[in-house]
């Protein structure tokens, strides 16, 4: 069976490589930005992507979500989590206090602001993806460093002249695979993920929607607004949730918001890392049936 060519931000020694390369099988392909790789994916010349959705420490990959949200009809089958781990990378003998232009992604320089404030001849520079970077600097005589991986060092022949330099520690970024059609099957440790889309600004109109959610036991695991392009003012909400659109009450609360609230597009069901939502629909599942014994007990109380 030939393996699924899947999609990431390139060049190789991205983050994103390395997110790609704990898949088992798969043919990666680098591309030259997040929006390409939903891109090819959307129109059949890669079979999947992954970029990245989230990072620990700076948020909502805007490139991502608002490309799922805005550009392409396209599913989340899988979510993989990628402990990052920023070191500032330059060619043999250059040191640290030398540096003279330090550039990466614009979420890894965001995420070592504190370190890069350190150095007293850097300019700092924005640049396509970390791998990108790394490769600019191995190019340039220049006393130069990128911020990226240990593996971009490897790949591109360059020294890590200072370690683990993020700002906060127990950095990790969610990476998404995400494919056209197909959505994941259901594993009992799911989430979903899907954007509300108002046909007007009404007071209330958030909380109508989250109180389907909540009437329902149903837990959000992130709610977020995102500005829909069409004019000032205008958001749509972008909200993910424990649960499957494979199981009952889950497809009930989407019918539900989406019959008598909102437009809903669905972003996908997909399995999540570690078992969180597990426990956690236990425990609301387990109150629940408390609840149910206690009313059963006061209903049985009820004179005749």
């Amino acid at each position: 069976m030939t393996a699924p060519r899947i999609g990431f931000l390139g060049p190789e020694g991205s983050f994103s490589h390395e997110a790609v390369a704990t898949l088992s099988h798969a043919a990666p392909v680098a591309c030259a930005s997040i929006g390409d790789v939903l891109a090819a994916v959307a129109s059949g010349a890669l079979d999947e992507g992954l970029v990245p959705l989230e990072n620990a420490i700076e948020g909502t990959v805007s490139a991502t979500i608002d490309g799922l949200v805005f550009d392409h009809d396209l599913v989340i089958v899988e979510e993989i989590i990628l402990p990052i781990r920023m070191h500032l990378l330059a060619r043999d003998g250059v040191r640290p206090d030398e540096v003279t232009k330090v550039s990466s992604y614009v979420h890894a320089l965001a995420q070592v602001r504190g370190y890069l404030a350190t150095l007293p001849l850097a300019q700092v520079t924005e640049t396509t993806s970390t791998s990108q970077a790394a490769a600019d600097v191995a190019g340039s005589p220049e006393p130069w460093a990128a911020v990226g991986s240990a593996l971009a060092a490897s790949l591109f022949g360059l020294s890590v002249i200072a370690e683990n330099i993020a700002d906060h520690a127990g950095n990790a970024t969610r990476f998404v695979r995400v494919a056209r059609q197909a959505i994941a099957a259901p594993t009992g440790t799911d989430r979903t993920l899907i954007v509300c889309f108002q046909d007007a600004d009404r007071p209330g109109s958030l909380y109508g929607i989250l109180g389907r959610f909540a009437a329902r036991d149903i837990n959000l695991t992130k709610l977020e607004s995102r500005p829909t392009k069409t004019g000032l003012g205008d958001y749509c909400f972008v909200i993910e949730f424990d649960g499957h659109v494979a199981d009952d009450l889950i497809a009930d609360c989407l019918a539900d918001v989406q019959a008598h609230l909102v437009t809903v597009k669905f972003l996908g069901s997909y399995p999540v890392t570690g078992d969180g939502a597990s426990e956690r629909r236990v425990a609301v599942g387990d109150a629940r049936h408390n609840a149910d014994e206690w009313i059963a007990s006061l209903r049985a109380r009820i004179a005749h």
